[in-house]
């Protein structure tokens, strides 16, 4: 398997079909020669297809303004080293920067992606993109540009989309936004949204794509409750 170890290779599941499959192909060259093609898992989302996923998105959004930052890849790295350790971090690296030489045809991923990732998981897929386009200290248009042509291909409501969006570039009516209500929302209607928002960001949502992606989907989750607690506090209701 020469550079790549089993963490990216096995449970590739539905991702190893498709476009994706192909961009991981001519990555990783003759692995899938070698591969066990047998029972192969096309159900539920797959912890290895969200990943690779994950990296092909990524490297269209780090491409989108025409250059590569250190930056960029450093926030992916230390991502992957915190949330699936320090062998994963390298070959995350690795395969991604072949990934990066190669045109990713984005609508034909995001289309794959659609059908075989459940909703919470493109809703995470989309957090982790916000966040890497805002690890050089700001998003920008072009970065933007290609993360809303994602959104609207992985099928996100633009509700969901602005909530996101709003955890990373705060507008003057951030929480509010967040919460997916009006700043003119009553008390009830602000209580309502939180908890229909606490129940859509729940890191359950995604535990079965394995422990330490539930650990991650948890920054989405207290940014909803820190919004709540922010409008709480200004409005003064329990």
């Amino acid at each position: 398997m020469g550079k790549y170890g089993k963490w990216i290779t096995g449970g590739l599941g539905w991702a190893f079909f498709g476009p994706i499959g192909a961009i991981l192909g001519f990555a990783i060259g003759s692995i899938f020669d070698n591969m066990e093609t047998t029972g192969i898992y096309t159900g539920e989302t797959s912890r290895n297809g969200f990943i690779v996923s994950l990296l092909v998105l990524v490297s269209a959004v780090m491409k989108a303004d025409g250059k590569v930052l250190k930056s960029e890849l450093e926030y992916v790295k230390n991502y992957f080293y915190k949330n699936f350790g320090p062998a994963a971090a390298r070959e995350a690296i690795l395969l991604l920067r072949d990934i990066l030489k190669q045109a990713v045809p984005l609508r034909d991923v995001c289309l794959q992606i659609k059908e075989n990732v459940d909703y919470h998981s493109r809703l995470q897929l989309l957090h982790f993109l916000f966040g890497i386009a805002q690890a050089d200290g700001v998003v920008s248009a072009e970065e933007l540009k290609v993360i809303v042509e994602i959104a609207g291909l992985l099928d996100i409501s633009d509700a969901d989309f602005g909530s996101i969006k709003a955890m990373f570039i705060p507008d003057t009516n951030k929480y509010y936004t967040i919460l997916e209500v009006s700043p003119d929302a009553t008390n009830e209607e602000i209580k309502k949204a939180y908890r229909q928002m606490a129940i859509k960001y729940h890191p359950d949502k995604v535990q079965h794509l394995g422990e330490d992606i539930r650990q991650a989907a948890e920054q989405k989750f207290k940014m909803v409750n820190e919004a709540y607690d922010k409008i709480k506090k200004e409005r003064g209701f329990n």
